[in-house]
This record gives structure tokens, sequence and C-alpha cells, in this order.
């Protein structure tokens, strides 16, 4: 949370599967939309959280399988584990040191043993503050009835959390969902941090008490569990702030940001290829998302195959602009550009998808700027990942943005097959 200067502008709050992961949806089609609305709009002033009922190894897992951006914060295991994001992963220990108060799991996991309809979950699901189980519902009923009082007579407090008519989670009484989120809330309001807007997205019974934080906004999305709905029927139906989604997942997710008035609401992926070099004066974010979606249309095909496209390339940067590969390699940008020509329509049978993560900026001279970025590349089912950083320049006269300098540098053990094919 120490990225940002001041309070956020909104705090967003997803919930993972079948929120804003639709596993529905293998071309990630609206997860990729809120990819580039998120990056372009709001990654400078906002804090984007995760809030999952996986563990933290479960969701790093889904990350490698799913284009999703990098979170401010990972809230996992349901409520039980904090994590800020940044140069590297920190735990927050002090919330980790809360849920140890009238907290014993192994007393937890003897007591659960003497009910054989609770069938425990794989040991990558058991965390410390998190003893997990399959169970029907009939069956879960009752056992929520018991447990607790069993425990507590042993000194133990739970909270027992049930979702997607088949999860049980016992957890301690101060974990869960809300209470991670009502925590982060506190801290950032003693540290005068308070943010404009929260929105909470769920799909799911353990996502219901998110939506009983008085302050935040919340939103169904439209493929949401039945408990979930009859939660909202029995607790929120007339609360104005949570309303039930008619699009899915992160389309979803959009639709809230716009029903509520957020902040923008349209996608830079659902732009027609006609607007796309609309600039926005000084919106870096904005500019970098937007050249990087042309790019993998131009090599898709979806936008003709027009002399006109890469001469307004060329106009939005330097004649002396340099673009240095990845491998090492130095050429001029408009040189890079004139070898686009040929790479037309490529990457359509490939499913090129082209996405950024952590897009920041920096203002390092009075008309010159530095953006930062990671940049994701889908190609033929293997991603590649490259450290972009972007110099550019700013003339009141022409009222726009200039290219002046690239530079990339692989990630991780990304490296391309073909390096004619890798141009930007």
């Amino acid at each position: 949370m120490d990225r940002l200067e001041g309070p956020p502008r909104l705090i967003l709050v997803a919930d993972l599967d079948c929120t804003l992961v639709d596993h529905d949806d293998p071309e990630n089609t609206d997860l990729l939309r809120f990819n580039a609305l998120w990056e372009a709009h709001y990654r400078h002033d906002s804090l984007l959280i995760y809030c999952t009922g996986r563990s933290f190894s479960s969701y790093m897992s889904l990350r490698k399988k799913r284009p999703l951006l990098t979170p401010d914060i990972a809230v996992t295991s349901v409520g039980s584990e904090i994590v800020y994001s940044g140069e590297s992963t920190v735990s927050d220990v002090v919330w980790t040191a809360r849920l140890d108060y009238k907290w014993n799991r192994d007393i937890v996991v003897e007591e659960t043993l003497k009910f054989p309809k609770l069938e425990p979950q794989p040991d990558k699901s058991q965390e410390e503050h998190k003893v997990s189980f399959f169970v029907e519902r009939e069956d879960a009923v009752e056992i929520m009835k018991e447990l607790p009082g069993i425990l507590e007579e042993r000194g133990v407090d739970v909270k027992l959390v049930y979702s997607n008519g088949y999860a049980f989670d016992v957890l301690p009484r101060g974990a869960g969902k809300q209470g991670a989120l009502t925590y982060l809330l506190d801290k950032l309001d003693i540290e005068g941090n308070q943010p404009s807007n929260t929105l909470v997205c769920g799909d799911s019974g353990n996502d219901s008490e998110l939506f009983n934080i008085s302050q935040v906004y919340g939103v169904m999305v439209s493929n949401s569990h039945e408990e979930l709905l009859q939660w909202h029927e029995e607790n929120a139906k007339d609360n104005p702030k949570i309303f039930h989604a008619s699009e899915r997942c992160g389309a979803g997710i959009i639709e809230a940001i716009q029903r509520f008035n957020l902040g923008p609401s349209v996608s830079p992926r659902d732009v027609l290829d006609s607007e796309i070099f609309q600039a926005e004066s000084l919106n870096l974010a904005h500019e970098v998302v937007q050249f990087y979606l042309f790019y993998e249309r131009w090599r898709c095909g979806e936008v003709e195959k027009s002399d006109k496209y890469l001469q307004n390339l060329k106009s939005l940067s330097s004649p002396l602009g340099i673009f240095v590969h990845p491998s090492g390699v130095e050429k001029p940008i408009h040189e890079w550009i004139d070898d686009m020509e040929h790479l037309h329509g490529d990457g359509k049978e490939k499913k090129l998808r082209i996405w950024l993560d952590n897009v920041s900026s920096s203002h390092i001279s009075s008309d010159t700027w530095l953006a930062k970025f990671d940049k994701h590349e889908l190609s033929e089912g293997k991603v590649r990942s490259c450290s972009t950083k972007v110099l550019l320049s700013y003339k009141e006269e022409k009222q726009r943005l200039t290219w002046m300098h690239i530079h990339q540098s692989w990630l991780d053990e990304s490296f391309s097959d073909d390096q004619e094919k890798w141009v930007f």
C-alpha cells in the first residue's frame, strides 16, 4: 500500500475463481478487457486486491495459467493470509499474529475427525489458520450447528465458512474475507489514507461477508452461485450499493464500475481500431496500453493492412528514437515499425494476446517522462514476458507524447524462439 502517495481513488476487491477469472472462457476475453482498463486508468492511483479462498501457492499457480495482473495485495486462504506485492512479496505478520488468538489447529483437526461426513481437502489446501473439507450441503448445516460449541468448550473460537455447495472451511474467529478487508481498511484509515470508494466483487457464499462492510459498493457477477443470491435476497435486496450484474465475471466488474460511476468504464479493448490513436494528454498509461493493443490487433489481422497505420505509429515516435530488443539488438524505432509490415496477421492462428502489468510513470524533467511496465505476450499457449522502459517527451505545440527510447529485457525464463517475430 506504500506505492501510492495518498488515499487511493478506488480499491477494487475481487474474488478470483468465477468472479475475475471465467473458467468457461479459455480466451480470457473479459479478463483481458479488465486488465487493459485497470492499467490504462486505475493502476496509478488505485489499489487492486485479490480476495480468494485459494491458498497463496494455489493462487500463484493460477497466475501461470491465466493472464492475471499483479495485485497490490493478495488476501488468500479465505482471509487467513494477507500478502503485499512489490519488489518482493511480504506477508502481514501482524494479521497472522492476530489470528492466533483462541486458535489451536491441532484441536480443530482432532474434533473434526469425529465428523465422518467431513472429507479433508488435499494437503495443498490446508493452511496454519485454515482447515478445509468437502461436505454435502445438508450435512454442512448440521455440522455448523454442533462444531462451534464443541470447539468453544476446548477454548477454540472459530468461524465456519461454507461455499459453492461443497467447500467447508474452519478458520480463527477473526479471519474470513470480511475480517481481512476490514483490517486493511482500518489500516488505511489510521494512516489517513481512507479510499474515496471501495468495490467488492464476488460470486459465492464465502464472498457474502464482504458485502456486509457498510462503506463498500458490491457486485455479484451474473454467474453467482445460488447461495450468494439467496443471501442477497435475505439481507441486502434493498441496498442500492449492492447489485446483481447482468454480465459474467470480469465484464460484470466493469459493469459495476459504470453503474456506480466509480471512474472510467470503457476498456481500451472496446475501442474501435479507427480510434486507437486518439491521445489522452499526458496519460502515459493509456498511451502504452493503446500502443500494445494496436500491435496485438495488427499481428492478429484485426485491423486492415494499411500503410496509414504504420505511418501513424512513426508519427508517435522520434526519427532518432532507438528500440533495444530484449536480446540486446538495437535499431531505430522506425526500422522496427517497418519490420511490422510482413507480420500483419501472423498471430491470428497462434491466438496472440498481449497485456501490460504494473504500469507506472515518473516525471524526470520538464518535458520528459519515463513509463515502466511488464509486457506479457501469449502465443501458441506459451507466455513470454519482458520488463519494458519507455522514455517519452511531451511538446506543448504537438499536444501529444513522442516515444523517444524503448528498452526491453527478458523476465524470468522468457526468450524469443524467433527474434524476427518479437518486434515490440
